[in-house]
């Protein structure tokens, strides 16, 4: 038989064939797979692999399309002015009165302290990729292109409906100042019969104001940032104003009253069969709905911090985006803190917490001490925050736009810029067009709920890829982990060149086991630790989100016990990341505290997302759906990256055979 096979006979098929003329399945055991499965099982492998292709990014290049006019102050400044909202205004009368209490002091600092997480997650990629594109490039560098897309998709819904909704926000607060004639008339000629679906009426001057800043932002980046900033530092002067106003007018008492004060001098709020435990506005004293409240509070005052993640689309529009963008976002949320912090001390100083007005709180309380004329201040600085938000919202928008175009996942058109002013001129005019369409007929209260999707998801990310990132070995055909300031490079010179060519080096492959996962052998990521920690960063992500999502199913005693046990496994895969070698790449900034910092930054996020209703995540689902029509009917087929896969590919293939025929 051996020597029937030597010769070219096919064993147990009783026919002898010439060597050359052998078909290839005719000496397959019985049995075996045939071909086309292995070639199905190729697709699938395949379009797995297209699915999750990273992209390159050559940072040690300074050229762009776009203009680099940008410093360290105008990012700041824009950072505030998108984050320092209409909210300010606002959120502080809501919360106190229902939520804390005075105690939303201490609710605006766990909320500032949770952004912060995701401020510094941002600011290392800011330092690690300084490109367009924010949350979107920032996941496509590191966990593939379809995460990427996902991420894109919602940052443009959110910033499209955040642009929408502050438009007819500060259309009604212009309104409201010049006594609701313009509500009057639209009643009156152009009310708009849909309830559920449309807005009461159409709103002509919410499109009128997207228009003008639509027509701003592509005039230049200059000169939007200049009209941000002066908006910025009109609304902190009147923030600053309104803090001095309480600590001059206000009593430490309001911070101090009993039960006695709340439920029985005033009796108007009294009720005679209230047990204590019905109580609406708690017990008194600092913190009168306990602890519980403060947390509740601090749910709702982590999105008054949303909006600083516009500093890292500007990666190609700042003289020194290294070291711009991490101070830019964490120096924003600072001033943001200190700004909501102050107010709402000022505020709970002024007057006691349960009369405050939820709706103008502000007003009122200078109404309360005798400072009416304030209020006119209050106007003023209302109607800059709106503007400076506005301007928040739409800035970013084209940006990913323009970032997914050129990467091709979305049209390519879209990705033109206008070689005069260097603006994303297409993006630009089409997210305004969309923004002013919405904002023309939509009552946008629904979808706001999506911008939290959005944001969250895009947060939660970012906080991922950090961890997945800074554990990964060094590779130096990806520029973007060389991405240093500019004396760190001059200095370390020689240093990173060996460093690069050592990377080059062909390593050991090390065996799985549990000593090679606690102990690792090297001071440096290899292959295996930096797969040890992306399977470790997918085990806490599943921990999470499955016992966030039991928690908002059911809330019981069983759920309880499943947290103990998820947090217990979630510590012992932190440990396990700890143990693992961090990669030396010099960075100008880096989040400190890993992997602690971005497994409770995912944590937060996560758990925020969940407690969103049902309604928000079927209307999450059909955006989605659309989005992956897009990218599986183009962007898949079009994508930058796919096609210098194809050249590499069809290079190989010319290699191979080149050498086969030698």
């Amino acid at each position: 038989m051996a020597g029937n096979i030597a010769e070219g006979s096919c064993p147990g098929r009783g026919g002898r064939w010439e060597d050359d003329a052998m078909p290839a399945a005719c000496c397959k055991p019985e049995g075996s797979t045939g071909p086309n499965t292995k070639m199905e099982c190729q697709k699938i492998i395949n379009f797995g692999n297209q699915l999750l292709r990273r992209k390159n990014v050559d940072c040690t290049r300074e050229d762009s399309r776009l203009s680099r006019c940008l410093n360290t102050f105008d990012l700041v400044a824009l950072g505030v002015g998108s984050t320092l909202g209409a909210g300010v205004y606002v959120l502080a009368g809501a919360v106190a009165r229902e939520d804390a209490g005075p105690a939303i002091v201490i609710s605006f600092l766990i909320a500032a302290l949770a952004s912060v997480l995701a401020g510094l997650c941002y600011g290392e990629f800011g330092a690690r990729v300084p490109k367009t594109g924010s949350a979107y490039l920032y996941s496509y560098v590191t966990v593939g292109e379809l995460w990427a897309f996902i991420t894109g998709w919602n940052l443009i819904l959110s910033y499209v409906i955040g642009t929408s909704s502050v438009a007819r926000a500060w259309s009604a607060t212009f309104d409201e100042i010049i006594g609701q004639h313009i509500e009057d008339f639209c009643k009156k000629y152009m009310t708009m019969d849909a309830p559920g679906v449309l807005a009461k009426y159409p709103d002509i001057f919410a499109v009128v104001i997207i228009i003008i800043l639509t027509g701003l932002l592509i005039f230049g980046v200059k000169e939007s940032a200049l009209v941000n900033k002066v908006f910025t530092c009109i609304n902190i002067l009147v923030l600053g104003f309104v803090m001095v106003s309480g600590f001059v007018k206000g009593s430490v008492k309001n911070w101090q009253l009993t039960e006695e004060d709340i439920y029985v001098t005033n009796h108007s709020i009294y009720r005679e069969n209230q047990t204590q435990e019905e109580m609406l506005y708690g017990v008194g004293g600092f913190m009168p709905y306990g602890w519980k409240g403060v947390l509740s509070g601090a749910a709702t005052c982590f999105y008054a911090f949303v909006g600083f993640d516009c500093i890292a689309t500007t990666g190609e529009e700042v003289k020194n985006p290294q070291k711009a963008i991490p101070i830019g976002i964490v120096a924003s949320l600072l001033i943001c803190f200190v700004a909501y912090f102050g107010v709402s001390a000022a505020l709970t100083l002024m007057m006691p917490y349960y009369q405050l007005d939820t709706n103008s709180p502000l007003p009122n309380a200078f109404k309360y001490v005798g400072w009416d004329g304030a209020n006119y201040a209050v106007a003023v600085g209302s109607l800059c925050a709106l503007s400076t938000s506005l301007l928040g919202s739409m800035f970013p928008m084209p940006r990913i736009i323009y970032a997914m175009a050129e990467d091709g996942l979305l049209f390519k058109f879209l990705a033109k810029v206008n070689e005069k002013r260097k603006t994303p001129v297409i993006a630009t005019v089409t997210s305004g067009a969309v923004a002013a369409v919405m904002a023309f007929l939509f009552d946008l209260k629904d979808l706001v709920d999506l911008m939290s999707i959005g944001t969250l998801l895009a947060y939660s990310l970012v906080a991922a890829c950090v961890l997945v990132l800074r554990y990964q070995p060094e590779q130096p055909n990806l520029a973007y982990q060389m991405a240093r300031t500019t004396e760190e490079t001059d200095n370390n010179e020689s240093v990173s060149t060996s460093e690069s060519q050592a990377g080059f080096l062909p390593e050991e492959e090390e065996k799985c086991s549990l000593k090679a996962i606690l102990c690792p052998p090297n001071s440096d990521p290899s292959k295996f630790s930096g797969s040890v920690v992306n399977v470790s960063t997918f085990i806490i992500g599943f921990l999470i989100v499955g016992s966030c999502i039991l928690t908002a199913l059911e809330p019981s005693i069983l759920i309880k016990a499943v947290w103990i046990i998820a947090a217990i496994l979630v510590l012992v895969v932190s440990f396990i990341i700890w143990k693992q070698p961090e990669s030396k790449t010099k960075l100008s900034f880096k989040v400190p505290l890993l992997p602690l910092l971005p497994v409770v930054s995912i944590f937060v996020n996560v758990y925020l997302m969940m407690q969103l209703d049902l309604g928000t995540w079927i209307r999450f689902a059909v955006w989605m759906l659309i989005g992956f029509i897009i990218y599986f009917t183009y962007g898949i087929w079009h994508s930058v990256e796919a096609t210098y896969a194809a050249s590499a590919d069809a290079e190989r293939n010319t290699d191979a055979g080149s050498d086969s025929c030698k």
